[in-house]
């Protein structure tokens, strides 16, 4: 079943380039979603054997971040679906015409999300250092051509900003694992296995200071994929060119991959007794992140860049738990879960304005609740539930990586913490409450827009599970929560 999770998605993206109707070749995208999903949701009744000599296999952290990504592919490909219906041909650039396909960008378009998918998929199967670094290259290279979808020079320029800004980092990654090697090879020089198992369990015997190089280039390599600031510079043009199903599951699925990178990487830190050393660099950088976002959200003006230094606030606070330990890793888990929900559902909703008003400047986007009443609710939901409001889920795993420092002492790190969590506030409401308020700046002869189920529903779904969890989380999510934040050193 395991080879079955990346294989699936694998084969049906290689496909999506051959088919050439476009009815059937989008009915690939929740047939796969499906199919992914009801083996995720196998993987929770027990876990699969490991597969290929041990190179795939499926832990409690790997299990939580396919979940993730799982259920976040399952609804943005309904989405996706009435997106393409939306799409009309006559956009392509003339040099694509008389190519291979009919529809070149529709059959790009959906064979790479599916790759997507499938690489995804594949890191939080890897269980060898180097073939996570695989997966993670992969996700770079799928999911370049979708931020690319729309041929406009913008972005082409974000395109290639992803590529060169995360192969640097990724090349750096590669070097953290060589270190990793060395620290792992035994008395006479010889390397020996670089399964997470075996680092784990030898970590005692690995030498620490090779061990500690290895950390800080996977930090940096991983964290600039992550979204780490001051590594963080391509993700707002990334996340505001892509299509807005692109920009859901980059910011919500793609930037956990590289945060699980960096926890493996802290499991064979805190197996050899040097986590002190990841958790003060995390909380470093989880501070740093915080603070960018707070100082380029205050006065914002488009409203897609607005949730990507948004999503650099949230990974700052993905890495100020781990980095704090205790009860502060299971908040970090619990908010891995509750921001991608709530970034991929703002996405989505950010799509819908974007196609009523057809611009991303949060100057032309007024009265939304007149024009569209159903997406600007959940805009509104959104923004409360990204700030950390309660009852939604933010607000409960915010609170617990707040409490987790408190309950250390850690009284400046806390102040810092509230001080970037209010300013964002501030400046996030500011944005949404124009957007939604007033006067509707549409014509006078289209008082209100059509929005077709597809587009509204997705979001929808993704909005009522923040709130659930906002209210309580289910006793099996908890179990799985507390496993994973053991294994990585929380309590």
């Amino acid at each position: 079943m395991v080879v079955a999770l990346f294989l699936v998605p694998a084969l049906a993206g290689i496909a999506a380039f051959f088919i050439r109707p476009h009815g059937p070749r989008r009915a690939l995208l929740p047939a796969v979603a499906v199919a992914h999903a009801s083996l995720t949701g196998l993987a929770w009744l027990g876990l699969p054997a490991p597969a290929l000599q041990g190179l795939l296999k499926l832990d409690e952290l790997g299990l939580l971040f396919l979940s993730i990504t799982s259920a976040l592919f399952l609804v943005a490909s309904f989405y996706a679906v009435g997106y393409l219906k939306r799409e009309t041909p006559d956009r392509r650039p003339d040099f694509e015409q008389g190519f291979l396909f009919d529809n070149i960008p529709e059959a790009v378009f959906i064979g790479c999300l599916l790759l997507f998918l499938a690489m995804m998929t594949l890191v939080s199967l890897s269980a060898h250092v180097g073939l996570m670094w695989v997966a993670v290259e992969a996700t770079t290279l799928a999911s370049a051509p979708l931020i690319y979808f729309h041929r406009h020079h913008r972005s082409l320029e974000a395109a290639w900003k992803y590529l060169l800004i995360c192969s640097v980092g990724i090349a750096l990654a590669l070097l953290g694992i060589f270190f990793l090697a060395v620290a792992a090879a035994d008395v006479a020089g010889t390397a020996t296995s670089l399964l997470m198992d075996d680092l784990v369990r030898r970590g005692a015997a690995l030498n620490r200071p090779w061990l500690s190089a290895a950390f800080i280039f996977l930090l940096v390599g991983y964290g600039t994929k992550m979204g780490l600031a001051p590594l963080h510079t391509w993700l707002p043009d990334a996340h505001s060119e892509s299509p807005s199903v692109v920009s859901a599951l980059l910011s919500g699925a793609l930037l956990n991959c590289a945060f699980l990178g960096i926890l493996r990487a802290h499991q064979v830190l805190t197996a050899a007794g040097c986590a002190v050393l990841g958790q003060e660099l995390l909380v470093l950088l989880g501070l740093v992140s915080m603070g960018t976002a707070a100082v380029f959200i205050i006065g914002q003006q488009d409203y897609k860049r607005l949730l990507a230094y948004s999503s650099v606030e949230h990974i700052g606070i993905l890495a100020l738990g781990v980095g704090l330990g205790g009860a502060g890793v299971f908040g970090s888990m619990l908010h891995a879960v509750n921001h991608s929900l709530t970034k991929a559902m703002l996405f989505l909703v950010a799509g819908n304005l974007l196609a009523v008003y057809n611009s991303k400047s949060c100057r032309d986007v007024r009265g939304a609740l007149r024009v569209m009443p159903f997406s600007a609710a959940l805009w509104i939901a959104g923004f409360l539930a990204i700030t950390g409001s309660p009852p939604f889920g933010p607000f409960l795993s915010e609170f617990t990586v707040l409490k987790a420092a408190l309950d250390q002492g850690r009284a400046v790190v806390a102040i810092l913490y509230l001080g970037c969590l209010g300013i964002i506030f501030v400046g996030m409401a500011s944005v949404f409450v124009r957007m939604t308020q007033g006067q509707a700046s549409l014509p006078m002869d289209q008082p209100r827009a059509r929005e077709p189920l597809l587009s509204v529903i997705p979001p929808a779904v993704l909005g009522v599970l923040v709130l659930c969890l906002g209210v309580h989380v289910p006793t099996p999510l908890n179990s799985l929560l507390h496993r994973a934040a053991q294994m990585v050193g929380g309590s």
